[in-house]
């Protein structure tokens, strides 16, 4: 949620930063109207208290004979209040359902603009060429015998598979590295829960254009978490941190489960595009002032990994029709997949500016001054979707794939991943 304040003392740029998204500036003049009504309700509730306290000492004081009417007075007195209260109530739902409608105030330098709107930061790497034709990701896990996508549509349907053997072993291989890294960087791993209530949902943000994205399980009214950047971010709901020893840093490996509404024929070949996987995930909570120097720190741990694992990649500014209501920035990396011929993304971070701490109410107290919104930011460290560039890119002839240096350790010391016969 952006701040009120703001909204109030400067509509033009919370409008800009709409229409940059490609949006209607017309929600912003729909939350003035809203907030001017619900500030008016609740003085005229205030007013009404006013009134009613100070007639409840006249009452006390009164003369005998004068208390009868003084007390029909206070009843109708308590029934206006009363009105009064509801009224406010009715107006700081209506101001906060329209204030909800407004995106995070995006960052000047993002490009406007949709998906197609990015801008490419650089590149790295050349360009992976073959001697022989290039298998896919899928041929090549089925050959080594690490990609069972026929028995995963049997079980779960489609966009389900099981990766086994050394397919098992090498997403374990690849979270592990990244959560050895994410440690060594100050981040306090978690295993955090993967069903959340609908408030934890709705303050991250997920509730709004992602909403058809997200599984629901209505009885229990709990939702599954598309990444665990939502249960980090509401570890610390509704609390004041100690920031005087700087940021806090989480790594949550979770599971994460995605219905990809709206990809229907879409990625259909192998994992690229599944409802379920697993990711390895940053999440810092830091002071305004240090939220973009983050957001860079972030983007470097990612690219040093994507470095290690020897995969050829680009880094895309997000242009702002594609940020989602959370972020006022968003970079991605992108990794080249041979048999694609094209960028697949393999990583995201967001800086939330204020967005979600608002919404969550975290907060912090600067010098022991006033207390002030935290910034939020999360960024992917390793997910499933890695493997299928991991092993377009290192493939060989007999279908077999060299083994990034920097895993080994994390598989006993495997060099190479050879076909099963």
């Amino acid at each position: 949620m952006i701040d009120p304040v703001l909204l109030r003392e400067n509509p033009e740029l919370v409008k800009r930063s709409q229409i940059k998204r490609g949006e209607s500036p017309q929600s912003v003049d729909e939350a003035l109207a809203a907030d001017v009504s619900r500030r008016a309700a609740i003085s005229a509730f205030e007013q009404l208290r006013a009134e009613q306290n100070a007639h409840g000492k006249l009452v006390a004081s009164a003369a005998k004979e004068d208390k009868p009417a003084l007390v029909a007075q206070a009843k109708d007195l308590s029934a206006r209040v009363k009105e009064a209260q509801q009224a406010v109530a009715a107006a700081e739902e209506h101001a906060h359902a329209v204030l909800s409608l407004i995106e995070n105030i995006v960052i000047d330098e993002v490009p406007a603009g949709g998906e197609e709107n990015f801008v490419t930061l650089r590149t790295h790497g050349d360009i992976p060429t073959f001697d022989f034709p290039p298998r896919d990701h899928l041929e090549i896990g089925e050959k080594l015998d690490a990609i069972d996508m026929e028995r995963g549509t049997k079980v779960s349907g489609s966009r389900f598979y099981f990766l086994k053997g050394v397919g098992a072993r090498l997403e374990y291989a690849l979270m592990s590295l990244a959560l050895n890294r994410a440690v060594e960087a100050g981040f306090i791993p978690m295993i955090p829960p993967t069903l959340v209530r609908p408030e934890v949902m709705e303050g991250t943000g997920f509730l709004g254009q992602h909403s058809d994205e997200v599984y629901r399980l209505e009885k229990q009214d709990l939702y599954l978490v598309g990444t665990s950047e939502v249960p980090l971010a509401g570890y610390h709901m509704d609390e004041i941190l100690d920031m005087s020893a700087g940021a806090k840093r989480y790594a949550g490996w979770s599971t994460c489960y995605r219905s990809e509404a709206g990809s229907y024929g879409k990625d259909t070949r192998g994992i690229i595009r599944v409802h379920q996987f697993n990711k390895l995930e940053m999440f810092v909570y830091t002071t305004p002032d240090d939220a973009e120097a983050e957001h860079l720190r972030l983007v470097g741990m990612q690219e040093g990994m994507l470095q290690d694992l020897g995969l050829t990649y680009r880094v895309i500014d997000v242009a702002a029709g594609d940020l989602g209501s959370s972020a006022a920035r968003k970079y991605d990396i992108e990794a080249w997949v041979p048999t694609q011929r094209a960028y697949r993304e393999l990583t995201s971070t967001s800086n939330c500016t204020t967005f979600q701490a608002r919404r969550l109410d975290i907060r912090y107290r600067p010098d022991g001054g006033k207390t002030q919104h935290v910034a939020t930011l999360n960024g992917t460290l390793a997910t499933t979707r890695w493997i299928v560039a991991l092993l377009e890119t290192h493939q060989r002839e007999d279908g077999s794939v060299v083994v990034p240096e920097v895993l080994r350790p994390y598989l006993g010391g495997l060099a190479v991943l050879e076909p099963v016969a």
